[in-house]
C-alpha cells in the first residue's frame, strides 16, 4: 500500500518541479494545478497507472491548500494577471481533496483567473457537491464517461462500487441546473468502449452540455511505460483517431476535433526553468518519490524527482545530473 504524503507537513516540497503535485506551466495561460495523486478507481487504460491496484507507486500526495494557492498565485504573477485558467487535472481525481471545493474558491479568486475548470470521472461527484464547486467559482467539470453501459462501464473502472448512472445523472444535473458548463470526455478505448462513443456523444447533446465551450472532448487512449494497457487493446494511432472523430462530426453535426482555441488557450511566457539537461546539481532528498524506486529532491526552490534512488537516504544531499528538463520538470539520477 502507498505512503500518504502531505505537502506540506510530512515534507516540505516545492510546488514546481514534479510532475504529480503541485502547478505545471506548459507555456500558455493554462496553469495545471495538481491537489492530490489519489484516486477511487483503477482503470484498466489508466496511463498513469492511479487507484487502489496500483502496482508502480510507493507514495501519494495530498497538497495543503494554502500552499498551494500561494503557489498558484506567485506562477499567475509570472505568467500575466489576465485571462488565465487554472485547471485542476490530477495523476488521481481532484474530488479526492478533502478541501477542494477550497481550493476551487482559492483560485477563482485570484487576480487574473478568469476560469477554473476540473476533470474528473465523477466517482465521488453529487449534486450537491456540484452545486458547492460551481458556487465557489468553478466554470466548468470534463467529465470522463467512458461507457454508458453500466457493466462495460464498471469493466473500464475495474471498480465494481462504480455506477456510471449516477454520474450520468449528477452530469445532467450540471447542465440544466448550475451555472457551471460540463464537458463530457471518454476516453476512447479502441475494441471495448467504441459502441459506446456515439451513445456518449447523443448523451452529451440530449443533456445541454456545452454551455460556452464544446460539449465533448473526445480522448484517445495513451500507453505509458508504466501505465495500464487492457489486454489485446492496440493503440490508435492519431491520425486514425482524427479520422474517426471528423467522420463521427460529419455523421453527427457535433464538433469532435478540438483546438486550444476551442478553449481561449494562447502563448504565455514561462517561469523561468531552474536547471539545463545534463546540469550536474547538489539535491537534498526530502521524502519517497512518487514511483518504486524514486526519491523526493529539492534544489533551487524546485522539488527534483531522482530516479533509481532505492539505496539513497531521505536527509542526504547527493550530487546529481539532471537527465530531463520540460515544462519545468526536472528528472535527475544520483552519482553513483
Amino acid at each position: 500500500m502507498a505512503e500518504l504524503v502531505r505537502i506540506p507537513d510530512d515534507v516540505e516540497a516545492p510546488l514546481l518541479g514534479c510532475i504529480c503535485f503541485g502547478i505545471i506551466d506548459r507555456g500558455t495561460n493554462v496553469l495545471q494545478v495538481r491537489p492530490t495523486t489519489i484516486c477511487p478507481l483503477s482503470c484498466i487504460f489508466c496511463s498513469v497507472d492511479s487507484g487502489p491496484k496500483s502496482r508502480s507507486r510507493q507514495a501519494e500526495f495530498v497538497v495543503s491548500p494554502d500552499y498551494l494557492l500561494e503557489a498558484f498565485r506567485e506562477a499567475v504573477k509570472v505568467k500575466g494577471e489576465h485571462g488565465i485558467e487554472a485547471h485542476i487535472d490530477t495523476v488521481g481525481d481532484p474530488l479526492t481533496h478533502p478541501k477542494i471545493v477550497d481550493i476551487v474558491q482559492g483560485l477563482a479568486s485570484t487576480p487574473g483567473v478568469e476560469v477554473v475548470s476540473m476533470q474528473t470521472h465523477g466517482a465521488l461527484l453529487t449534486e450537491r457537491l456540484a452545486e458547492e464547486l460551481a458556487d465557489a467559482g468553478l466554470s466548468r467539470v470534463n467529465l470522463s464517461i467512458d461507457a454508458l453501459d453500466v457493466e462495460l462501464a464498471r469493466r473500464l473502472a475495474d471498480t465494481p462500487s462504480y455506477d456510471v448512472r449516477r454520474v450520468a445523472e449528477v452530469a445532467e444535473f450540471i447542465a440544466r441546473s448550475t451555472r457551471m458548463d460540463v464537458l463530457i470526455a471518454p476516453v476512447w478505448v479502441p475494441g471495448v468502449n467504441d459502441q459506446e462513443i456515439v451513445k456518449i456523444i447523443e448523451f452529451a447533446v440530449r443533456i445541454g452540455a456545452g454551455k460556452r465551450w464544446p460539449p465533448l472532448g473526445i480522448q484517445k487512449m495513451e500507453v505509458h511505460r508504466r501505465g495500464r494497457r487492457p489486454r489485446g487493446v492496440k493503440e490508435m494511432t492519431w491520425y486514425r483517431f482524427y479520422s474517426e472523430l471528423r467522420e463521427l462530426e460529419r455523421r453527427m453535426g457535433v464538433k469532435l476535433v478540438l483546438t486550444p482555441q476551442d478553449f481561449g488557450i494562447h502563448k504565455r511566457p514561462r517561469i523561468p526553468q531552474a536547471f539545463k539537461r545534463f546540469e550536474r546539481v547538489k539535491v537534498r532528498v526530502i521524502g519517497p518519490g512518487w514511483l518504486k524506486g524514486e526519491k523526493l529532491g529539492e534544489a533551487r526552490g524546485r522539488a527534483v524527482t531522482l530516479v533509481d534512488a532505492d539505496h539513497i537516504r531521505v536527509g542526504s544531499t547527493v550530487s546529481a545530473t539532471i537527465i530531463e528538463v520540460k515544462d519545468g520538470l526536472y528528472i535527475a539520477r544520483a552519482a553513483i
